[in-house]
C-alpha cells in the first residue's frame, strides 16, 4: 500500500490552511473597511472560488501559471515551475479553501461588540492594538471554525488540483486524486479505504468545529456554578 496520498495530502492541507489562514483575516479586515459598493465588489471577488467549479478555479490557476501565462512567464525567467509541482497543490487548495476563512473571519469580525472598540478608542488604544486586543479574541472561536473547515476543504480538493498539479505519485497525487485513479483503474478496496480515511479526518475536524464552541460556552456556565 502507498502512503504517500496522504501525506502529500497533509502536508499540502496544513500549509494552505497556514497561508489561507492569515490571508482569511487580513482580508475580512480590510473588506470591513471599505464602503459602498467597493466593498460589495471586493467582497464578490474574494468569495467567488467558493461558487465557481473548482475546474474553472483550475483552469484560471493554470491559465496565470502556465508557461505562456504572465506569472508562468515571470517565474521561468528565474527556473520556476509551479504546474505539475507539488506547490502548485498548495497553490489550488489556497485558492479553493480561501473564501471559507475569509467568510469565516468575516462573520466573526462583524458579531463583534462595537461598543467595545469605541471604548478602546476612548482610552486612546491605536487601531493595532484593539485589532489584536479586542476584535481578535472576541472573533476567535468563527476564526478557528473556518481555519477548520478551510483545512478540510483544502484536504478534500480534487478539481483545481488535478488541473494545475495533475497526477504525479508521491509529488502531486493526493488522496481526492488517489480516489479517482483508483476508481478508474476498477481498484474498488483502495478507493474505499481513501474513502474511509478522508471521511474521518474530516468528521474529527467538524467536530472539533463544534466542541470548541460547545466547551467555551458550558464551560464558564459550569466554572461559574
Amino acid at each position: 500500500m502507498d502512503w504517500s496520498p496522504l501525506f502529500v495530502s497533509m502536508k499540502t492541507a496544513v500549509l494552505a490552511t497556514v497561508i489561507t489562514f492569515f490571508l482569511g483575516i487580513c482580508a475580512a479586515h480590510q473588506v470591513l473597511k471599505l464602503k459602498g459598493k467597493l466593498g460589495w465588489v471586493m467582497d464578490g471577488l474574494l468569495t467567488l472560488p467558493l461558487v465557481l467549479p473548482p475546474t474553472v478555479a483550475g483552469f484560471f490557476l493554470l491559465l496565470l501559471f502556465g508557461k505562456r501565462g504572465p506569472l508562468g512567464k515571470l517565474l521561468g525567467l528565474f527556473s520556476i515551475q509551479i504546474v505539475f509541482t507539488w506547490p502548485a497543490t498548495v497553490i489550488a487548495a489556497v485558492v479553493i479553501a480561501f473564501p471559507l476563512m475569509y467568510r469565516s473571519a468575516k462573520a466573526a469580525f462583524e458579531q463583534t461588540d462595537e461598543n467595545l472598540v469605541y471604548a478602546g478608542r476612548t482610552l486612546g488604544l491605536s487601531e493595532s492594538r484593539i485589532f489584536w486586543s479586542i476584535r481578535m479574541p472576541l472573533a476567535f472561536p468563527g476564526i478557528v471554525s473556518g481555519g477548520i473547515l478551510a483545512f478540510a476543504r483544502a484536504l478534500g480538493e480534487f478539481g483545481a488540483t488535478l488541473m494545475i498539479a495533475g497526477n504525479i505519485k508521491g509529488v502531486t497525487q493526493t488522496v481526492p486524486v488517489a480516489i479517482y485513479s483508483a476508481t478508474q483503474g476498477n481498484k474498488m478496496d483502495q478507493a474505499m479505504l481513501w474513502v474511509v480515511i478522508i471521511v474521518v479526518i474530516s468528521f474529527l475536524g467538524v467536530f472539533i468545529m463544534n466542541y470548541l464552541p460547545y466547551r467555551k460556552r458550558y464551560g464558564k456556565k459550569e466554572s461559574g456554578a
